[in-house]
């Protein structure tokens, strides 16, 4: 988007835009699926930024940070493309909105799209279970579901399985990681880290899965923490390297 779309959207919301302009501007959001996506994006964040910026002390405070942002968004725009009439009342008020929004949009985006994210590297590889034991019915379910990233029906059939065999290290790291897939965090959390504090062959991928379960809740200070806990001998250490340096 440019700068003169988010004045617009300022415009629009302070009811400022001329009758022509208004018509236009209700044409483009109908047929201009980004533009509209925008405009939505930039009320919510141009209204919790009105209440941040409430009283006149805090506008005065703001306005001093501001005057770099706004010259650098808006001095380059010509008169005759802005789209808005001044208003001497709440002028800088609306451009403060106006610049401040562009900022915080793009730190929204930077969040959500720059960051490392949970989806990045929750690249799990099929399992097999039947090939040991291909006539529990059980096994079967839980490898085919997991497979199929049918995770809520995979952690069913897990459930079965430590019925009868509870300390199967294996399905416990294998239902974990169908835990965290549901969001089911704490109690992912109690299996892995009984996973992690045994010697196991499964300690070291219950780490790596144990930190993917602190990144999917944003809770990056224990993820650096789990991650730092990572061997140079275990499968995921490079990776956990690459996830380890984009967070700390």
């Amino acid at each position: 988007m440019e700068e003169q779309d988010y004045i617009q959207f300022e415009a629009y919301l302070v009811g400022d835009l001329s009758e022509e302009d208004l018509l236009a501007f209700s044409m483009r959001l109908e047929s201009d699926p980004e533009f509209n996506k925008s405009f939505e994006i930039y009320k919510d964040l141009s209204s919790n930024l009105e209440h941040q910026i409430a009283n006149e002390r805090e506008i005065f405070d703001f306005k001093a940070n501001l005057d770099v942002i706004s010259s650098q968004h808006f001095n380059a725009i010509h008169d005759e493309e802005l789209v808005i009439k001044p208003s001497p009342k709440s002028n800088f008020y609306k451009y403060a909105v106006a610049a401040s929004v562009v900022v915080l949009l793009g730190f929204f985006v930077f969040n959500q799209f720059g960051g490392p994210k949970y989806d990045d590297y929750n690249n799990f590889d099929p399992i097999s279970l039947t090939v040991r034991s291909s006539d529990d019915s059980n096994l079967s379910k839980g490898e085919q579901s997991f497979n199929a990233k049918n995770y809520k029906e995979a952690i069913k059939a897990f459930n079965l399985i430590l019925e009868d065999d509870f300390t199967n290290l294996e399905i416990q790291l294998y239902k974990s990681m169908a835990l965290v897939e549901t969001n089911r965090f704490e109690e992912a959390e109690i299996l892995l880290r009984k996973i992690t504090n045994g010697n196991s062959a499964y300690q070291n991928k219950a780490k790596w899965i144990l930190a993917l379960n602190y990144l999917k809740q944003d809770k990056e200070s224990e993820c650096i923490k789990v991650l730092k806990t990572i061997p140079q001998d275990a499968e995921d250490y490079k990776t956990a390297q690459e996830l380890l340096e984009k967070l700390d």
